[in-house]
């Protein structure tokens, strides 16, 4: 392992595209609170089809359905960061699906 990485944690959250906290897409009211923390970033990334615990298939080409497909919501953090982000969506009381996986995590160029 090169030096110049750290060990970190990835983050990702699991929900459908139009899930909502409080009135606002919990894709949205997530990357808010990450940054309220202080946490260096985050993103979401859209699927183009996908089906979760419940069974459902949601697929762009199902018209109907294709409005609320499944995103990935990811953080690469420090572990205390993390546990501060957990903490705060279960405290939230927020019905969403995680994992967390350990990384080396390194930047590349000149910030």
């Amino acid at each position: 392992m090169s030096d110049d990485t750290i060990e970190a944690v990835r983050l990702c959250f699991y929900a459908h595209l139009r899930a909502r906290h409080d009135g606002t897409l919990l894709s949205e009211w997530l990357l808010e609170q990450a940054k309220r923390r202080g946490i260096g970033g985050g993103s979401v990334f859209r699927a183009i089809a996908g089906f979760g615990r419940h069974g459902v298939l949601h697929e762009e080409a199902f018209f109907e359905l294709a409005d609320n497909l499944p995103v990935k919501i990811e953080f690469l953090l420090r572990a205390e960061q993390a546990q501060v982000l957990l903490d705060l969506v279960r405290e939230a009381r927020v019905d969403i699906v995680y994992a967390t996986s350990t990384i080396r995590l390194g930047i590349l160029g000149t910030q």
